[in-house]
C-alpha cells in the first residue's frame, strides 16, 4: 500500500523560507510523478510543482516560479519542496501526490491516485 507522509510545514513571516518533505513508502513503480498541491480555505486545489523520478524534469505553477524548487532523493524515496520568498498568499494546506509514469512526462493536470494527509503552511505579512 502506497503511503505518502508530508512534513516541514509551519508558520513563517513573509519573505521567509520553509522546506517541505514528502516521504513515500510501499511504491513499487520504477517511474513515477510526484507533485505538490496546495489548497487554501474557500479556494480550489492548485498544482504547485511536479518532478519526474527518472529524469528529474520539473514543472511549476506560474505563481511560484523562481521562488519554489522541487527536488528528490530517490535513495530515501523523498521529494522536497523548497519555498523561498514566501508571501501571505502562499498560506495553504500543502499536499504531496504521486502517480505512476508511463514515460510520457509528468503534468500537474494528470490524475494522481495517491495523496498524503497534508501539512499546513502559514505565512504572516
Amino acid at each position: 500500500q502506497v503511503k505518502l507522509v508530508e512534513s516541514g510545514g509551519g508558520s513563517v513571516q513573509a519573505g521567509g523560507s520553509l522546506r517541505l518533505s514528502c516521504a513515500a513508502s510501499g511504491y513499487t513503480y520504477s517511474r513515477k510523478c510526484t507533485a505538490w498541491f496546495r489548497q487554501a480555505p474557500g479556494t480550489e486545489r492548485e498544482g504547485v510543482a511536479i518532478i519526474t523520478t527518472v529524469s528529474s524534469i520539473t514543472r511549476y505553477a506560474d505563481s511560484v516560479k523562481g521562488r519554489f524548487a522541487i527536488s528528490q532523493d530517490n535513495a530515501k524515496n523523498t521529494v522536497y519542496l523548497q519555498m523561498n520568498s514566501l508571501k501571505a498568499e502562499d498560506t495553504a494546506m500543502y499536499y504531496c501526490a504521486a502517480a505512476p509514469s508511463s514515460g510520457g512526462g509528468c503534468y500537474l493536470g494528470a490524475n494522481f491516485p495517491y495523496w498524503g494527509q497534508g501539512t499546513q503552511v502559514t505565512v504572516s505579512s
